[in-house]
C-alpha cells in the first residue's frame, strides 16, 4: 500500500502536465506580427481612425481596405484585432498600418501567456516587475511597468484578469496609451 504522501505526490505529478496544458499559448509578439490564434479561438477585426469615439469605432467594424486607403488620414488608421481564446480570455491586438503590433490588451478568466504576447519585450517586462516589487518591498498584486519604450499594466484575481501593454514610440499619430483597452 502506498502512503498518503506518496499517493498525493503521484496524483500531483499526473495533474501538473494537465494543468499546464490548460494555459493556452497565443504565439504573438508586441512589436512584431499579430498572433497566430489557437484552433479553438475566434477572431474579428475593425479599422479605427484616431480621434473617433469608441461608439463610432465600434460602428466601423470590418471597414474595407479600399475605403481606408481612400481616406485622407488612412496612414494614421490602425486595426484592432480581437481574439477570443477557447478558455474565454479575450486578447485585443492593436496593429499599425504596416501590420506590426503596437499594443495589446487582455481580459478574461485566465491570464494569457505574457511571454508570447510581449515577445522580445518580455525580458524587459520581467526586469521592470522585479524592480517595481523591490521598490515596494515585495509582495503580489497589480503590476505596472512604465518605461519610455514599454508600458505594461496587469492585474486581477482568479477568474478575472486584465491588462494592457503598448510601445510608446510605436503609437500611431493621435493614439495614446489610454486607447489600448
Amino acid at each position: 500500500m502506498w502512503s498518503r504522501v506518496r499517493r498525493a505526490g503521484f496524483v500531483m505529478a499526473l495533474a501538473l502536465p494537465c494543468s499546464l496544458s490548460a494555459v493556452q499559448s497565443a504565439y504573438a509578439g508586441l512589436g512584431g506580427s499579430p498572433m497566430t490564434p489557437p484552433t479553438d479561438a475566434s477572431v474579428s477585426s475593425r479599422t479605427v481612425q484616431p480621434g473617433t469615439s469608441s461608439a463610432t469605432a465600434a460602428q466601423s467594424v470590418m471597414r474595407s481596405a479600399s475605403n481606408a486607403a481612400s481616406s485622407t488620414s488612412a496612414s494614421s488608421s490602425y486595426t484592432v484585432r480581437e481574439t477570443t481564446l477557447g478558455n474565454g480570455t479575450v486578447v485585443r491586438e492593436y496593429l499599425a498600418a504596416d501590420g506590426s503590433v503596437f499594443g495589446i490588451a487582455w481580459r478574461g478568466p485566465q491570464m494569457p501567456d505574457l511571454n508570447d504576447l510581449l515577445g522580445s519585450y518580455f525580458p524587459q517586462y520581467v526586469a521592470g516587475v522585479k524592480a517595481a516589487r523591490e521598490a515596494r518591498g515585495g509582495g503580489r498584486g497589480p503590476v505596472a511597468v512604465d518605461q519610455s519604450t514599454l508600458v505594461v499594466r496587469s492585474g486581477g484575481h482568479m477568474g478575472a484578469f486584465s491588462g494592457q501593454a503598448w510601445l510608446p514610440p510605436a503609437l500611431p499619430a493621435g493614439v495614446s496609451g489610454s486607447d489600448i483597452q
